[in-house]
């Protein structure tokens, strides 16, 4: 299994750009509670499969790293109380907002990576879905001054986020 540093490494080889990076902060959340809604019908008693993938995901993020997983388990319960109101909608406003807010957020992505002048990353490993909401964080985390030192590890791989241009 990759380290924290080569998967955060690999996913900003594709986010160098700030505006895309920004998008990804709107973009990347939409989708996760798209997803967790679009998922959340129960299957056994109150178990959906966005319990499970909750669960796995948050595994996985624990794996690479116990402070990064559980600040992704805090956005993981985030992103499932905003989808928990969808799940109350009757059925077709229910599948409507929830394929809307799904939709809106990858069209948030893909404005980010016109900027980028790259594909997203998940198009060459699927990881980078996964990867992808840890990642703002980092970058969250970053700006505010916190994780330098795994600030300077990805940017010796991926080089710096470029700075604005000031037209």
């Amino acid at each position: 299994m990759k380290t924290l540093v080569q998967q955060l490494s690999q996913y900003a080889l594709y986010h160098r750009d700030p505006r895309n990076i920004m998008t990804h902060y709107v973009g990347i959340p939409l989708i996760v509670i798209a997803i967790f809604s679009l998922l959340g019908a129960p299957l056994l008693g109150d178990f959906s499969l966005t319990h499970g993938l909750i669960v796995g995901s948050c595994l996985f993020y624990l794996l690479l790293d116990l402070r990064f997983g559980l600040v992704m388990l805090a956005f993981s319960a985030c992103c499932y109380a905003a989808a928990i109101p969808l799940l109350a909608l009757p059925f077709s406003s229910w599948l409507t907002a929830s394929i809307g807010i799904f939709v809106v957020g990858w069209v948030f992505q893909f404005i980010g990576h016109y900027f980028e002048g790259k594909k997203p990353a998940f198009v060459d490993d699927l990881v980078g879905l996964l990867i992808g909401p840890m990642f703002i964080l980092a970058e969250l985390a970053f700006s505010l001054g916190i994780a330098k030192g795994l600030q300077a590890q990805i940017d010796e791989v991926a080089g710096p986020v470029r700075k604005r241009e000031m037209a």
